[in-house]
């Protein structure tokens, strides 16, 4: 498995909306972005930690493979 690039959370929005996510709503600084039964939550305006990336991605059940393809 390749490893997780460093995003910020503007590029990681951009990334999951070109997998088919939209954004559902925004409440303070979290966008819950949704696609089918996933819903995951983005925090704004910051850089994401590894952790974080990682825990958005098994929210919207996505793999770090297809997040490379749409970066």
């Amino acid at each position: 498995m390749p490893r997780l690039p460093r995003l910020n959370s503007r590029e990681a929005i951009r990334a999951l909306e070109r997998l088919g996510f939209a954004q559902v709503r925004q409440r303070g600084s979290h966008v819950v972005l949704q696609r089918g039964s996933a819903t995951c939550v983005v925090p704004q305006g910051r850089d994401l930690k590894l952790g974080t990336l990682s825990g958005i991605l098994e929210q919207a059940e996505v793999t770090v493979d297809d997040l490379l393809a749409v970066l």
